[in-house]
């Protein structure tokens, strides 16, 4: 017995205390390296990466277990290269993010079986949140939907993710947490931008370019005005611009705030590469939000410094788009504000004129996964199965009805509206300048829904619940705040209670 007591005494020191940062964990290295380069030589690339998945995954959940905010950063991670890993061949990514949210949902469970607590998720935007994903599984009862597989894929995009808010709801116990997300959500962001700088001024990686002409129609959304846009490590210029754009005008507004100089400076660098590396994507909706961003940020700060920034802002913009040009990528950003002469515009608007009568007269609409690729999968003999949605909303409208589109305008509102609220509200600067960017983020995003389906799309839908979980969770870190609402509280109390005294001594 005391020989096994010395042995897992030297294997806690060694790994535990000393954190394998010892010849045991040097050996252990290099045995795992070796052992995964046979396995790879025995048994093929991909047998062999999935050997290392499968090493690594065991201590990863644990982890994640332990910890659900390396959950959310590994979710984050899955968001920004899903894209990229289909670029490869066929992989289960999207399974597997799905899987790593129900586990860590489930890891949240049975933490609140030990200690329940759910002052996390008492917000009216959990309320919203639930009656959106009620509705959503209601749906599989439409008599419209000609496919229940097509409800299965679509819900898994609309709903079940949306189950990360709770998550992050708990995950997001201090202030530290909520910083550390975001800083790693920036972090993955300038990431995608220098690699997209990377494609402009070196070029396609021969991998890339094979995958670009493989299939006509991506070649020709992609290489237009006689050059090959940028789209990073994602599928398509628009993805990658839009994220681009909402996320350099949050780094802007943390960069004007109460942050350290040399944070604020970080924080404009990255805003100027993101912007730069928008611009070379070449899609019309994320320079639209760039001016669109100012423009709210100004109305929600109303400060005469802000507003003399964003005139001159606003004034070599309008100059800009005013010079001529033979500059393709000039060309590209100048056309985003003429949409009188953008053909796919005008094929946009015809489409929607045409689709009103039926949403108008279907509450419940056709059934979801009954447009796009699910429905010419799914339900290919369906006339809708062909109709380009070409926006978020028309895409709830259609599939869910005129009912699911209310619903879904108004969850929208009230994270809008929570966020506002919250930004007056608190005391604290850092918390305040937070909730400034995490509405303007909320707000582009609400826009860009108006051209295209944006909040479903990886990696925005992850950082979309994120910042919704973060806007219910900052005002608990202002101590000031916090003692303003228990002041207010005790004042109302002691008003009803004074007004039930008169009542019941004029009885």
């Amino acid at each position: 017995m005391s020989q096994m007591a010395s042995i897992s005494e030297w294997v806690r020191t060694k790994v535990v205390v000393e954190k394998l940062n010892n010849p045991l964990g040097f050996f252990l290295i290099i045995g795992c390296t070796a052992f995964i380069g046979l396995a790879i030589g025995v048994l093929g690339l991909k047998l062999g990466v999935l050997l290392f998945a499968g090493i690594v995954s065991i201590p990863l959940m644990i982890w994640m277990f332990v910890n659900e905010q390396v959950g959310l950063a590994v979710c984050l991670v899955i968001g920004f290269l899903i894209q990229l890993s289909y670029k490869f061949g066929d992989y289960p990514v999207g399974t597997l993010l799905d899987g790593l949210t129900m586990f860590l949902v489930v890891a949240v469970l049975m933490k609140q079986i030990q200690k329940p607590d759910w002052s996390f998720a008492k917000s009216p935007i959990s309320v919203y949140i639930l009656a959106w994903m009620a509705y959503s599984f209601i749906q599989v009862l439409n008599p419209m939907a000609q496919s229940i597989l097509a409800w299965v894929y679509t819900v898994r995009s609309m709903t079940l993710l949306i189950l990360l808010y709770f998550v992050c709801c708990y995950a997001f116990n201090s202030l530290d947490r909520i910083k550390w997300i975001l800083k790693f959500t920036i972090a993955l962001t300038l990431g995608a931008a220098l690699y997209g700088l990377k494609q402009e001024w070196l070029g396609l990686a021969d991998w890339e370019r094979a995958w670009l002409y493989a299939d006509p129609l991506r070649a020709e959304l992609i290489v237009q005005w006689g050059r090959e846009r940028v789209f990073s490590i994602f599928s398509d210029p628009t993805t990658f611009g839009i994220l681009m754009a909402y996320m350099a005008v949050f780094c802007i507004v943390l960069g004007l705030g109460a942050f350290k100089t040399w944070q604020r400076g970080v924080l404009i660098a990255s805003a100027c590469a993101m912007i730069l590396s928008m611009a070379y994507g070449g899609s019309r909706t994320p320079v639209v939000l760039i001016p669109a961003g100012f423009v709210f940020y100004v109305i929600l700060t109303l400060q005469t410094r802000v507003m003399l920034i964003t005139a001159v802002f606003f004034m070599f913009g309008t100059a800009a788009m005013m010079k001529g040009t033979s500059n393709p990528v000039m060309l590209r950003i100048q056309s985003a504000f003429n949409p009188s002469e953008d053909a796919s515009f005008e094929v946009r608007e015809k489409s929607q004129e045409m689709i009103k009568p039926f949403i108008q007269s279907h509450p419940f609409g056709a059934g979801m996964g009954t447009t796009g690729i699910w429905g010419r999968r799914f339900s290919p003999n369906h006339w809708l199965a062909d109709f380009p949605p070409d926006s978020g909303y028309v895409r709830v409208a259609v599939e869910m009805g005129w009912i699911g589109l209310i619903l879904y305008m108004a969850l929208l509102f009230k994270i809008q509206q929570q966020g506002v609220y919250y930004y007056v509200r608190v005391k604290n600067p850092e918390i305040k300048t937070l909730y400034l960017g995490l509405n303007v983020i909320v707000f582009l995003l609400i826009v860009a829904s108006f051209p295209q389906e944006i909040i479903i799309l990886l990696p925005t839908s992850i950082i979309f619940y994120i910042t919704a979980a973060a806007i219910v969770r900052l005002k608990d870190f202002d101590p000031a705040f916090n003692e303003e609402i228990a002041t207010e509280l005790e004042v109302q109390t002691a008003q009803t209670i004074s007004e039930e005294t008169e009542l019941s001594t004029a009885d």
